[in-house]
């Protein structure tokens, strides 16, 4: 297990200070709708415009970084962080900047709407170089990154961050980045995003369960505190399920290439993770190796999937 950093060396060091309070263990996943968006224009014949993507992918980073970083203002406000004793470091009960004073609670948000500002500019760039409809993803975007912590949306807290995280992740980004590359609409991006998102939506469910008695003692009621620990677990597999079967057909109806059939290798490492989730739900502290392999079976399904469109 990591051990985390001291006090002293982030105090000292602003640079790892403030690249640590984004959770940089989640941020590479989040590259990977980008990257598959992308390869889905290039594999129907749209030409590859290297700088809008590299844009596209500082503005998702950007974006999912002051999501991080917001989520742990609004989790000391309303008391979660601090009741969390059974986080796994460095993945779930956030960063405890705040908590541990390495950080203030304003910088913290000072930080985050920062990070969301940079996001912004950039994806307003993107709007100028390609397109206005653009606008209206980007604004989709940002409202469910903001709303997932923030009153009075709160999705986290009502249930909905877990089909939050399907629809930025599975829908939104990927046709965002099919937009930059296009400056076109279209339902394919997608489907073809879809398998990703619901994977993307287990590394959000299975952190859940290490923080669950502190989230719901502090009123976040998402899916493991409302359904319970194995019901959720349940739900892990069946997302893996449902990623696997949407992947098929995806395939077999010819929508993607038969060499995407190597993506679906990543399905092995979340069946592990669910193996592993159904075995130590209640003992949370066991999870770390589903939680690494859950958040690797986005990456290598991303990657393997972008890297198959892009071959073809």
């Amino acid at each position: 297990m990591p051990q985390e950093p001291t006090i002293a060396l982030l105090q000292k060091s602003p640079l790892v200070r403030y690249s640590l309070a984004t959770r940089p263990a989640f941020l590479l996943a989040s590259i990977m709708p980008v990257c598959v968006g992308a390869a889905t224009a290039s594999y129907q014949g749209y030409a590859f415009h290297m700088g809008l993507f590299v844009l596209s992918i500082l503005a998702i980073l950007f974006i999912h970084a002051g999501v991080n970083v917001i989520n742990d203002y609004y989790d000391e406000q309303n008391g979660t962080d601090r009741l969390n004793t059974e986080r796994i470091y460095p993945f779930t009960g956030g960063s405890r900047f705040i908590q541990n004073q390495v950080l203030s609670a304003q910088q913290t948000l000072h930080f985050a709407w920062s990070l969301l500002g940079a996001a912004i500019l950039l994806g307003l760039i993107l709007v100028w170089q390609t397109g206005s409809d653009l606008l209206w993803i980007g604004f989709a975007g940002c409202l469910f990154s903001w709303g997932y912590s923030v009153p009075p949306l709160q999705l986290n807290s009502r249930g909905l961050g877990e089909p939050a995280v399907v629809i930025s992740i599975g829908i939104l980004a990927p046709l965002g980045a099919w937009y930059v590359q296009t400056s076109e609409l279209a339902w394919y991006p997608c489907w073809i995003g879809l398998p990703l998102g619901l994977l993307a939506m287990n590394i959000l469910l299975i952190n859940q369960f290490p923080d669950a008695k502190a989230d719901a003692a502090s009123g976040k009621h998402h899916w493991v505190v409302r359904f319970g620990a194995h019901t959720a677990a349940w739900i892990y597999l069946a997302s893996v399920l449902l990623a696997g079967l949407i992947l098929m057909f995806l395939i077999i109806s010819g929508l993607l290439p038969s060499l995407a059939l190597i993506s679906g290798l990543a399905l092995i490492l979340s069946l592990r993770a669910a193996w592993l989730l159904k075995r130590d739900a209640l003992h949370t502290e066991c999870l770390a190796p589903a939680i690494k392999m859950t958040i690797a079976s986005v990456i290598l399904h991303g990657s393997l999937l972008t890297l198959s469109l892009a071959l073809v």
